[in-house]
Parts: structure tokens; C-alpha cells; sequence
């Protein structure tokens, strides 16, 4: 049997646990030699413990796979660059760089702390920079790569009680977008995946009224080794034309977001007042507004499959 990640390295932060993990077992199946990215800190970014990425890069090891653990904090750039030099230290290159470390320090908007927003932002968002640019002069001088990052409807389509964890996600798809589009003449490609899995990521997810137990019961029905294979074809050569995309995998479904655009336009030839924009503009633009309170359920009403 063929396999799609022969002869290339993946580095994958947050890959001792969860979706991590099972796309660092699902890629060193496929032939890749993987970095496994993880300090092995709480699900708040707090404390660490080193056996989380080397239990999983023991166990490609006995299953005849190629792997080597990684404890660095991707917040920090020194620490983010050791774990692509791991890569080409130990395995001679990069193909692949899969940002989907995260940390939660989820509270409602008014009780928000700034160490709670920092924390979330560093990991998540500026993590993730710190990686990428760690990789991009090797993607550059080999005149190819991929970078592909890890978003989530909470940021694509909003979530309550995660403002932090929103904007980062939201970010990563404006970073990946970017760096898709400034990459593109090196044969770089970037792109990103929201993943509906059940995790520590989403055990914290409140499930007190029927709605909220409803939607965790889907949650725990969508296990994480369904992420993996779109990830190991985008790290992939079959993926080398498929770029600046933001794909979301749910179960056995997988779906493409569009990106923002107008949906409605009005001109006024003799400018606007704000009662001109109180009586014409907003009955014209009602009908396309957003829903005020939606939240990633209301997007996804019906059960996984």
C-alpha cells in the first residue's frame, strides 16, 4: 500500500494528546517522520509533563514509525524554533508544519482577565506564528511546504464565554491567509481546519440546560482520529495545488467555509445621515444580518455522521 507522507517530516504542536496525537500516529503510518510537539501542560496552559509527547512518540516508535519528542513552549520563539531544528536535525528536513496546540481559559466577557486574554493569545495565535516562521526560511530555500493550522467555529462563527479563544482562532485564519497568499511564489501552501471532536479542548464545554447537554452528546459521538486523514492529505503532495482554504471536519463530513464578503450594498448619491441609515439602509440590510446570538450549534443543528 502506497503512503502519502513517505520520505517527508511533520512537526505537530499539542500532538501528545487528542486530535495532536491521532494525527501524529495517522501521519507516521503514512510513512512521515514526526516531531511530536507537546510540554504536557493542563488544558489552561498551567504546569507540564514531559511523558505526554513521549508516550506518543514511544508508541510510533515500537509500531516501526519515525518520531522524536518535543517539549518546547511554541508562545516563545526560541523555544517554537527548536522544534523545527528537531525536525531537521534529526530527520534532515521540513515538510509540514501542523499548528494545533491550544490552551482554554474560557469566562464571560465582563469577568475576563488580561492574563486570561494574553495566555490565550500567546499560545494559540502567537504560537503559531512562532512555528511558522521558525519553518519558512527552509519551506522557502526548498521551494515548498505546508503550513496547516488549526481554527475553530468558535472564531469562524462565535462562541460564548470564549472571546479569547474566538479572536485567536479568527486570527489564525487572517495569519494563514496571508501567509498563503506571500508564500505562494515559493510553492508554500497554507490553509486551516476547524475540527468538531470530543477532547479536553471541549470537555469544558458547559452542558447544564437540554440545548447545551444535547450539543455535548454530539460532541462526544465525534471522536478525534476523524480529523486526521484531511490533515495527512494536506501535508501531503496530493494537496500541492490546495491552498488559502479553511476546511471543517465533522465526523465523517467534511465541509469548505467561505470567507467573508458583502452580502448587500446601498448608495446614497447624496450621502448618508445617521436617520437616512436608521430608515432606508437598515430595513434594506435586515434581511441579511447575521444572527445576533449564533453560536457554532445553531450553524449545526442536525446530528454528526
Amino acid at each position: 500500500m502506497s503512503k502519502s507522507l513517505e520520505g517527508k517530516v511533520v512537526a505537530i504542536t499539542g500532538a501528545g494528546r487528542g486530535i495532536g496525537r491521532e494525527i501524529a500516529l495517522l501521519c507516521a503510518r503514512e510513512g512521515a517522520a514526526v516531531v511530536v510537539n507537546d510540554p504536557g501542560v493542563a488544558q489552561t496552559g498551567d504546569s507540564g509533563d514531559m511523558s505526554v509527547a513521549e508516550g506518543t512518540a514511544n508508541d510510533i516508535i515500537a509500531a516501526g514509525g519515525k518520531a522524536h519528542p518535543n517539549f518546547a513552549n511554541v508562545a516563545d520563539p526560541k523555544e517554537a524554533a527548536s522544534i523545527i531544528e528537531d525536525a531537521v536535525q534529526r530527520f534532515g528536513r521540513i515538510d509540514a508544519v501542523v499548528n494545533n496546540a491550544g490552551i482554554l481559559r474560557d469566562a464571560i466577557w465582563h469577568k475576563m482577565s488580561y492574563e486570561d486574554w494574553k495566555s490565550v493569545i500567546d499560545v494559540n495565535l502567537n504560537g503559531a506564528f512562532c512555528v511558522s516562521k521558525a519553518a519558512t526560511p527552509y519551506f522557502r530555500d526548498q521551494q515548498s511546504g505546508s503550513f496547516i493550522h488549526f481554527t475553530s467555529t468558535s472564531g469562524l462563527i462565535g462562541n460564548v464565554g470564549q472571546a479569547n479563544y474566538s479572536a485567536a482562532k479568527l486570527g489564525l485564519v487572517a495569519l494563514s491567509q496571508s501567509i498563503a497568499l506571500d508564500m505562494a511564489r515559493f510553492g508554500v501552501r497554507s490553509n486551516c481546519i476547524a475540527p468538531f471532536a470530543w477532547s479536553r479542548m471541549t470537555s469544558s464545554i458547559p452542558a447544564e440546560t437540554p440545548e447545551q447537554k444535547e450539543r455535548v452528546e454530539r460532541m462526544r459521538s465525534m471522536s478525534a482520529d476523524k480529523i486526521a486523514p484531511l490533515v495527512a492529505y494536506l501535508a501531503s503532495d496530493l494537496s500541492k495545488d490546495v491552498t488559502n482554504q479553511v476546511f471543517c471536519v465533522r465526523k465523517n463530513e467534511i465541509l469548505l467555509f467561505s470567507k467573508p464578503r458583502p452580502v448587500r450594498s446601498m448608495i446614497r448619491l447624496e450621502g448618508w445621515t445617521s436617520e437616512a441609515i436608521a430608515t432606508e439602509l437598515i430595513p434594506a440590510f435586515r434581511p441579511k444580518f447575521a444572527r445576533a446570538d449564533e453560536v457554532s450549534a445553531h450553524a449545526f443543528p442536525y446530528d454528526p455522521v
